[in-house]
């Protein structure tokens, strides 16, 4: 039934209306996706993430774990592709690019780590323990992955 409703928004809605739709104006408001990477075989390793689009610059931020798939795929093939959709899963937006790690930091006072601080701030403000937030960011080896946006691309079907 719910995909009968779904085809039927696509030919329902109007031509100019999709083609208004800002996909960054997602990117922006979103705070859960899946970030594909590139495996060694060639195929895509999709991972749920928690990103943040910096509108100002045009990047994708997301904290990861060294050590972890999307990571060292990352080191390898820094293409990347982010996707999000709207709570109602009627918009979709993709951010296609390449990113640059940082980190981990071995020194909680370290350029590695103040990178992950910039990223929390811009992402969800002031934190309650700096000094907490360091340490773990060192102990748990965060890493910050920053993506520069290369093509937006996306859909709202009302």
């Amino acid at each position: 039934m719910r995909v009968s409703r779904f085809r039927s928004a696509l030919r329902e809605a109007p031509v100019s209306e999709r083609t208004a739709y800002d996909p960054r104006t997602l990117l922006a408001a979103s705070r859960l996706g899946v970030l594909a990477t590139i495996k060694k075989d060639g195929r895509p390793q999709l991972s749920p993430v928690m990103p943040f689009y910096d509108a100002e610059t045009d990047t994708v931020h997301v904290s990861m774990t060294e050590g972890r798939a999307k990571t060292a795929n990352l080191r390898r093939d820094p293409r990347a592709t982010l996707e999000v959709t709207s709570p109602d899963g009627r918009s979709w937006a993709t951010a296609e690019g390449t990113a640059t790690l940082t980190g981990p930091g071995t020194d909680p006072e370290g350029p590695e780590v103040e990178a992950l601080v910039r990223y929390y701030r811009r992402a969800s403000g002031e934190h309650p323990d700096w000094d907490e937030y360091r340490a773990v960011m060192v102990a748990d080896r965060r890493v910050l992955m920053t993506m520069t946006v290369d093509r937006v691309y996306g859909e709202n079907l009302g």
